[in-house]
């Protein structure tokens, strides 16, 4: 139990053995801080027997329906998935193994590393330009499977279309696009399917959709590679009770865009707040932002400040990594708990002076 325990304290960054209880503001695993939409509990509420007697749809039809016509989709370019971690992992396995490197700019998502290992392939990792550009290396780079964020965590910049398409036709191998955050984002790169074979774009509905807890995740691709895919996956890799749901929140699109709409508002405001403490925080297209702690304006250490916070009740996330070890990831939530949050800096800070 310790070993689990452990693990998860290194993944969300907590310090060991301090998991947030139900009180706590969870400002460190990206989570929108809005409910689902009610269309989610009323088709879960209204499941009965004869939906769990059975075994799930084998290609989520019902889902591909939906969500194809959402975003203007062929469904059967539609891949489903027990979340995007299990989107990763079946491209990981197609495209992947000792001599089909996996390739991706750093810092971004640790798990894709993860995935390299558990395949026995080696990677490539790219580091993004000192202003925080893709490399130059990526573009013609020999991989298997090459994948972006974009927008990118932890850094939260967006890459324009044009730039995404330039590396794909540089790629003899498949790209992925990693849009786990579009929803908050400005574009997104959908309209490379229609340009390119070697395309494939990932989605979750853990962010925009408030549905973590429901782990579900999709990809959009060619047939070719949808083909592929499927012969990897599991059977029934979603259960019936998660394909109900993730259905119904792809046809309520008004209730995700007002509340992603009150994240981006308040992801601006928060912006401004921290500014005002002495963080810089630069410009975001995701849910959350990437705070800088400079050692100049005499503010406590980027650990040490996750470390108080956490006394607060406040959990925020820290990398302990070379490139990161300056700054905070902070998740936006509710302005009431962005307010919690920026009175505890204000109050951390009085301390220390």
């Amino acid at each position: 139990m310790n070993y689990f325990r452990d693990n998860i304290d290194k993944l969300h960054g907590y310090v060991p053995g301090h998991q947030p209880g139900p009180e706590a503001i969870k400002l460190n695993t990206n989570e929108n801080p809005y409910p689902c939409s009610p269309r989610v509990l009323e088709v879960i509420q209204a499941a009965d027997a004869e939906d769990l007697r059975k075994y799930p749809q084998v290609y989520w039809d019902d889902f591909r329906e939906a969500a194809g016509k959402a975003l203007g989709v062929a469904p059967q370019r539609i891949v489903c998935g027990n979340g995007g971690d299990e989107i990763l992992t079946i491209l990981v396995r197609c495209c992947c193994d000792q001599n089909r490197p996996l390739a991706y700019p750093v810092p971004t998502y640790s798990l894709y590393p993860i995935l390299a290992g558990i395949q026995d392939c080696p990677t490539r990792e790219i580091p993004f330009t000192p202003e925080g550009q893709l490399p130059e290396q990526l573009f013609g780079i020999e991989a298997g499977l090459t994948i972006l964020c974009n927008p990118n965590a932890p850094t939260c910049r967006l890459f324009p279309v044009e730039q995404c398409a330039e590396l794909a036709a540089s790629l003899k191998g498949v790209l992925l696009i990693d849009e786990a955050y579009v929803d908050f984002s400005d574009w997104n790169c959908l309209e490379l399917l229609e340009q390119f074979d070697n395309v494939a774009i990932l989605r979750s509905l853990s962010k925009g959709y408030s549905l973590a807890g429901l782990r579900f995740g999709f990809c959009m691709t060619s047939e070719k590679i949808v083909e592929a895919m499927c012969k990897v996956k599991d059977s029934y890799n979603v259960d019936a009770l998660t394909q109900l749901a993730a259905t119904a929140a792809m046809t309520d699109q008004a209730w995700k865009d007002n509340h992603v709409a009150k994240v981006v508002a308040e992801r601006t405001r928060l912006a401004d707040e921290l500014r005002k403490l002495g963080f810089v925080v630069p410009e975001s297209q995701t849910n959350f932002l990437l705070v800088q702690v400079p050692a100049d304006v005499g503010l406590l250490p980027a650990r040490t400040i996750q470390e108080q916070l956490q006394a607060h009740n406040i959990y925020i996330r820290y990398f302990n990594s070379p490139d990161l070890t300056d700054k905070l990831r902070i998740t936006v939530g509710t302005p009431e708990q962005n307010d919690a949050l920026i009175a505890a800096l204000t109050q951390i800070n009085a301390q220390k002076a």
